[in-house]
């Protein structure tokens, strides 16, 4: 049979890191156990019937070379409780017994997968729970593929060892302390020789499974590292022809590709001498047996129906050792992904999903949409020793139009983010209609407002999709007219599929326009108190950007709005302007009032764009 080329997730599942087994890593292992104990009964039962199961397995051996004695000898073939049996009766017996264990096996089998999985479903849904509710200053200290391994590849480890770790290890600790104890009530003489034997297999395992374990991991980073390359080829496959460098990527492969074939070649020399030697010893071994074994038997010492007990208690124990070394290193992995999960499970959520009700008063329908920055000053935290924002003052009135302009790096972004509670200022307050915006609760307060970024990242679904995100549950109607508030109806509507139009990953199947008048169909359908555009028509053709801006204007409409903007031609009808420098707000006033000071920064950023303050020239980015 060909081997199975290892996915993407079994890579991952041996690349884990291994935990030492300690009483502190236990109990944090053993404290998930809260996610069984809603399926504590059917839990037991799959262990009661799993320990059945392998019992029933101890007994094979037993009743089969009853049954060979009882052949020969029929007066020698006596069962412990039952006394003699005929042939026939042992038979029976036997088959009895194989298939009580097959239906053990079954129900065991069974009650452990379901509840293996109902417990991994709630846990991954507490962790992606979890994961969603943490701060934004949490994503910035982590890569989204170690939170994604969070949820699949730990959970995964945790799901084998669940499912089938715990199962195998019962199993194997019952066979093996009841085959140790068979083979010892058989033949104590025997038991001696054969457990001679045991130490030449156990350590030829422990070293040919180290150098095994360590090339096939070799392989695997490296069979890793030509997916990689495939992957970055065919993502910038344009780039690639453009630059006529097929060849020099194939060579690049090939490269990869020998040295998959080297370790998967060295792996292959170890796996043969493994499995030369394993056979010399484990063969060997029997023989030495099965001599010894023989000459008991002719000696009269033990029956050929014992000596068969022995042999396949024998191949019990020997199983079960085998298997100890494999249970080990999936124990000790599980117990490393149990780890990383409760550091998950333990992390703080974001302040303000769970206000005390002491601190809880009662909330208008909706906010006035009156914002205030008193001397705000903030850094980020994962750059603690740099001052983002020193000491800003700033007020917006209820349906005002607040832009915000200066150099990129000036603290715009960062403001429309502490408005949206992404991050707590550092110092000073900010406040949402005369109170902090810290006693709302934050699925509340966020709910009151709505962001359209330069940057539209849109959900792989349909365009109905992307648009009802604004508002879930929102019928068919609304999701039309705020597609035509947006000027968007038109362009989905000339789609074939409509508004079941799939925008494809990230939304790439729309044009820039298009996404920027979905995501502004979004904003309208949630009807903000406040509004947040964020580069909103940077990035666009003349026609999108008209169509945009006319759509943009209708949504301001009544909602107080900041815009952060480099262009100075879309915001000369702002109603208020604050120019940021460094931080720090350096100018505020209307367009007239700013271009009208001759050493402002505001005019100085006029001139570079219009090449005279006042004179509109669309389409000019600083």
């Amino acid at each position: 049979m060909a081997r199975r080329t290892p996915s993407q997730q079994d890579i991952a599942l041996d690349r884990l890191p291994k935990a030492p087994l300690n009483r502190e890593t236990l109990r944090q292992t053993l404290a998930l156990a809260r996610y069984i104990r809603p399926y504590r009964a059917r839990f037991f039962a799959g262990l009661a019937t799993l320990f059945v199961s392998a019992t029933l397995g101890l007994a094979f051996p037993l009743l089969a070379g009853s049954l060979i004695d009882s052949a020969l000898h029929p007066d020698l073939a006596r069962i412990p409780v039952l006394g003699v049996l005929s042939l026939n009766q042992v038979a029976l017996l036997l088959a009895a017994s194989v298939t009580m264990q097959a239906l053990a096996s079954f129900n065991s089998a069974l009650a452990f997968n379901r509840v293996g999985q109902s417990a991994l479903a709630d846990l991954r849904r507490d962790c992606y729970s979890r994961l969603i509710s943490l701060p934004m200053s949490f994503f910035g200290q982590r890569r989204v593929g170690e939170l994604t391994s969070r949820v699949s590849t730990d959970v995964a480890q945790i799901e084998g060892a669940l499912i089938d770790a715990l199962p195998q290890m019962c199993r194997q600790v019952v066979f093996l302390l009841g085959g140790v104890t068979m083979i010892a009530l058989t033949s104590g003489r025997l038991t001696a020789v054969m457990l001679g034997t045991l130490p030449v297999l156990i350590a030829a395992a422990v070293f040919f499974g180290r150098r095994l374990r360590r090339f096939s991991r070799e392989t695997q980073d490296q069979l890793a590292a030509t997916n990689t390359i495939v992957e970055e080829t065919l993502q910038a496959i344009s780039s690639v022809k453009a630059f006529a460098n097929e060849a020099f990527e194939l060579d690049r492969y090939q490269r990869a590709n020998a040295r998959v074939l080297s370790a998967a070649l060295s792996a292959a020399r170890w796996r043969a001498v493994f499995v030369a030697f394993f056979i010399i010893a484990l063969f060997g071994g029997i023989v030495i047996v099965l001599w010894f074994g023989a000459g008991l038997l002719r000696s009269g010492d033990i029956s050929p129906g014992g000596l068969t007990r022995f042999v396949l208690y024998t191949t019990f124990v020997a199983g079960a050792m085998g298997q100890a070394a494999e249970l080990f290193s999936q124990i000790q992995k599980t117990v490393g992904a149990t780890q990383r999960v409760r550091e998950l499970l333990r992390e703080p959520v974001e302040i303000g999903h769970d206000l005390p009700s002491a601190n809880r008063t009662p909330l208008p329908t909706r906010l006035r949409g009156e914002v205030s920055f008193e001397a705000v000053s903030f850094r980020y935290p994962a750059r603690p020793e740099v001052a983002v924002l020193h000491d800003i003052t700033l007020a917006a009135r209820p349906g005002e139009r607040i832009a915000l302009v200066g150099p990129s790096g000036a603290g715009k972004s960062t403001l429309t983010a502490l408005l949206l509670r992404f991050y707590d200022p550092a110092g000073g307050r900010l406040l949402i209609d005369g109170r902090d915006a810290r006693d709302y609760p934050l699925a509340w307060l966020r709910g009151q407002m709505a962001i359209v970024p330069q940057d539209i990242l849109l959900f792989g679904g349909t365009i109905a999709e992307n648009i009802v995100y604004g508002r879930p549950g929102a019928d068919d109607n609304a999701v039309r007219q705020a597609a035509r508030e947006a000027n968007a109806d038109d362009f989905i509507s000339a789609f074939p599929e409509g508004y079941a139009t799939l925008v494809g990953d990230r939304g790439i199947k729309l044009s820039g326009g298009q996404r920027q008048r979905v995501a502004i169909a979004r904003a309208i359908l949630k009807n903000p108190a406040i509004l947040i555009l964020d580069e909103a028509t940077s990035s666009l053709d003349s026609e999108s950007e008209r169509l945009v801006q006319v759509a943009l204007d209708r949504l301001m409409q009544g909602r107080t709005t900041f815009i952060v903007a480099h262009r100075l031609a879309t915001i000369r009808t702002a109603d208020k302007i604050a120019v940021i420098e460094a931080g720090r707000v350096v100018e505020f006033g209307s367009h007239d009032e700013l271009s009208a000071n001759p050493e402002g920064l505001y005019r100085r950023l006029s001139a570079l764009q219009f090449g005279q303050p006042g004179e509109v020239a669309p389409s000019v980015v600083d």
